[in-house]
């Protein structure tokens, strides 16, 4: 009897899938034991030791450009969740027409241009604009994060706008609310979770934005980033694997978060 076709079962697909997470991790896991190496070698283990970590922790230069990586980050993703917030409610709650389309794809342009060319875009832009201000702050890196952070903000909002039901929406308009009230107390709470986890992608993005940052920023402007990337050129220690390790937990913290909000915006739904 010919054996029957089951489409849950893919042989070899978990093989491969597993053997792919073990290329992409190891890596990151091997990274995080040498930032407790008590040498100097990256390559070979002299034991246990918070040296490096302290190492950074006592580094003016890491915690400058800690802050400011931080500041920026949080700046821009703030102004981007913003903006990717009006860009979506514009965007969805609104019949077809004839150039929709082509606002989702001048929207997303920044996912789909190489890095470098925005970068080099911003940097031909705003040196035109520091000659004829004479301003040269961290307001043009928080604009250029701004800009390159808006699309990853809009696409987690815009999926949560086409996914919520409208009946209450259309609900509250028959019972005389006004459009700034049913955006209030019906809308806003609905697309919150999607606000969040366009604000947190956003946050992440800036925060390990290198290529931008290097193009845009003025002297005296280091990012964390860009600080490692500088270091990397002269000479690599465990005190890079410390920060990296740093960043990492940051990052997890930051999806641990976002998860238990999901979970408890879902549950009061």
């Amino acid at each position: 009897m010919r054996k029957r076709f089951d489409i849950r079962v893919q042989p070899g697909f978990a093989t491969i899938a597993m053997f792919c997470f073990f290329l992409l991790y190891v890596p990151i896991f091997t990274l995080v034991v040498y930032a407790f190496n008590s040498g100097i070698s990256i390559a070979r283990w002299e034991g246990f030791s918070f040296r490096w970590f302290v190492a950074a922790w006592n580094n003016n230069l890491v915690i400058e450009a800690a802050i400011r990586s931080v500041q920026i980050a949080a700046i821009a993703a703030v102004i981007a969740t913003a903006v990717a917030t009006l860009a979506a409610i514009a965007t969805t709650r609104t019949a077809g027409y004839r150039g929709l389309t082509f606002k989702y794809s001048f929207i997303n342009m920044p996912l789909m241009v190489p890095e470098i060319v925005t970068a080099v875009a911003l940097l031909i832009l705003f040196s035109r604009i520091k000659v004829w201000t004479g301003y040269s702050g961290l307001g043009y890196l928080i604009l250029a994060h701004t800009a390159f952070c808006i699309p990853f903000a809009y696409l987690p909002i815009r999926a949560r706008l086409e996914n919520m039901d409208l009946a209450l929406e259309r609900a509250a308009a028959d019972l005389y609310a006004t459009p700034f009230k049913v955006f209030r107390y019906i809308t806003l709470p609905l697309l919150w979770p999607g606000i969040l986890a366009g604000m947190m992608l956003s946050f992440v993005i800036s925060l390990d934005d290198i290529v931008i940052t290097e193009f845009v920023k003025s002297a005296g402007q280091e990012t964390l980033p860009t600080y490692m990337l500088g270091q990397l050129r002269r000479a690599i220690t465990p005190e890079m694997n410390a920060i990296s390790t740093v960043f990492l937990l940051l990052s997890l913290a930051i999806v641990t978060i976002f998860f238990f909000l999901s979970r408890s915006n879902e549950k009061s739904d």
